[in-house]
């Protein structure tokens, strides 16, 4: 079968026979329609994602839509090992599919899973985001983040905070306060305290770094009273590594916790992402994204940008 597969992690997929997967236990057999890149995707294609297993060559993708032996129209994720989603079949746990709405068509479906399902994780299955709180997005104009905000306004936020450092997307959001991380150090500590001192519930941090010492540190010295902020660490777009010092934990009622492969289980991601994909119908949700025929993975996977983001259909 014709797949993307990746020889050499520094070289990215490329489009390649690979042999044809043979359903294990528990597994059927998808046949592949859509399959999306994301942070995830690209990270372990590249060899330097957590959940990397060393395995060469295998196939790109951890999630899609296809159809089972069946005929029913599904949403997948992470088939084993040397096999991924990015391919004309893939071998996949019958407890990894999802049926999909018929109102979503599967080059949307594949774009909005993995950066909807990373938003609705982390706000509802981490931080329990309850109707009336007030969250604050950080690094909210990528795709994950612009469905954080559609989602926490279908949800029932009270108050939406989105931070970023495009000042064009960021006023195209549906969000009621913005906050440019482009300003000055001090302008930038100002903005953070003053949404800080009328409390934030829930903060989703798509971007870590400096951003998120300069956050941390405001809500630690200007969060009114005990009320428990939920601070919820998805990406790592500004910075792997963050300078914290112990006395803003020791000193202030801020919650710190993370939210992806791990710190959930699989059946809880899966279910997070049946949940949204449910919701994305009722809510409206949108996502950029552009359809690439899998033939060109190679000239279309350097090209990849986060806003807008690259499906690649099979046909």
């Amino acid at each position: 079968m014709k797949a993307a597969v990746v020889f050499e992690p520094a070289q990215g997929p490329i489009y390649a026979d690979f042999a044809q997967p043979v359903a294990g236990q528990d597994q059927q057999i998808i046949t592949v329609s859509a399959s999306a890149i994301s942070h995830v995707v690209k990270s372990r294609a590249s060899g330097k994602h957590y959940s990397f297993e060393g395995v060469l060559p295998f196939i790109a993708g951890a999630d899609g839509v296809g159809v089972t032996p069946d005929g029913q129209r599904v949403y997948f994720v992470f088939p084993p090992s040397p096999w991924g989603s990015m391919a004309q079949y893939a071998p996949v746990s019958h407890r990894h599919c999802l049926p999909l709405p018929d109102e979503l068509d599967d080059a949307t479906a594949a774009a909005m899973a993995n950066p909807g399902m990373s938003a609705w994780a982390a706000l509802v299955n981490r931080a329990g985001f309850k109707a009336g709180e007030t969250v604050l997005i950080n690094g909210a104009t990528g795709s994950a983040g612009k469905l954080a905000v559609q989602i926490a306004r279908f949800l029932g936020a009270k108050k939406i905070i989105a931070t970023g450092r495009d000042r064009q997307a960021l006023t195209s959001l549906d969000a009621d306060a913005l906050v440019l991380l482009t300003e000055d150090e001090k302008t930038l500590g100002q903005m953070f305290a003053s949404e800080a001192a009328e409390q934030i519930d829930v903060v989703i941090d798509y971007l870590w770094g400096h951003s998120a010492e300069q956050l941390l540190i405001a809500l630690a010295k200007h969060t009114p009273g005990t009320a428990p902020v939920r601070y919820v660490q998805v990406g790592a777009l500004m910075g792997q590594e963050i300078n914290l010092p112990g006395a803003v934990l020791r000193s202030s009622p801020v919650q710190l916790m993370g939210s992806g492969i791990g710190s959930l289980t699989m059946t809880e991601l899966v279910q997070a992402t049946g949940n949204m994909l449910n919701a994305a119908v009722d809510g409206k949700f949108a996502i950029a994204h552009k359809i690439v025929p899998l033939a060109d993975v190679a000239q279309a996977w350097p090209q990849d940008d986060s806003k807008n983001r690259t499906v690649f259909v099979m046909g």
